[in-house]
């Protein structure tokens, strides 16, 4: 017999004090990581009139969201772990909403964009479906999500005191595909190394127009 899944409060308690108590080293660790090509991929599929109104999930310190300032949009943070909020506000002036990833209250119809760098991947599997479609609903219709995320073969559990699932393109694309998304386009990172190499799955999706 399987063992039972670990309970999601578990797994957002582990995983978020995890963060709060790695903040400064976190933030040290990232802030000069280059992710231009992923916002990039995000921003060339709105269709919408810039300035863009944008939804950071998962911003951390605040490094893409003050990115997305800097470029002349209108972006809206989210983060479940209190102290790398309050570092994203500090960092970046952006309004920062304090939510974890299981409990989303999200503006319907709100966004033109969702940047999900290097956040979705918590999310356990059988809560996935959820969460993706609170996302879906918060974006305008002809809206875009923007999703990174370490890639696998469809495992998950425990990286030391985070939780991890580790999806692949074809399962990747049945979850957003059942939440509602078209793809409209995916590759792998990091950009100009061997395909064993690149560890990272990016995929750019769009909320179909009413």
């Amino acid at each position: 017999m399987s063992e039972p899944p670990d309970p999601a409060d578990l797994i957002t308690r582990s995983t978020l004090g995890h963060y709060d108590r790695h903040a400064d080293d976190y933030w040290q660790g990232t802030r000069d990581h280059d992710v231009s090509q992923n916002i990039a991929a995000l921003l060339s599929f709105i269709e919408a009139a810039p300035p863009f109104e944008l939804l950071d999930f998962g911003c951390g310190p605040g490094r893409d969201l003050k990115a997305l300032k800097d470029m002349g949009h209108r972006p809206t943070g989210l983060e479940g772990a209190a102290r790398p909020a309050a570092m994203a506000r500090a960092f970046s002036g952006c309004t920062v909403l304090e939510q974890n990833f299981l409990e989303l209250d999200l503006p319907p119809a709100r966004f033109d964009g969702v940047f999900a760098n290097a956040s979705l991947f918590h999310v356990p599997a059988r809560l996935l479906p959820g969460v993706l479609g609170k996302l879906f609903a918060a974006l305008k219709p002809g809206g875009v999500l923007f999703s990174s995320n370490p890639r696998g073969n469809g495992q998950e559990g425990w990286n030391g005191e985070r939780y991890g699932s580790y999806h692949d393109l074809d399962g990747w694309r049945r979850y957003m595909g059942g939440a509602g998304f078209v793809e409209l386009t995916h590759y792998y990172r990091p950009p100009g190394l061997p395909p064993e190499q690149q560890n990272w799955l990016a995929s750019v999706w769009r909320r179909p127009a009413d």
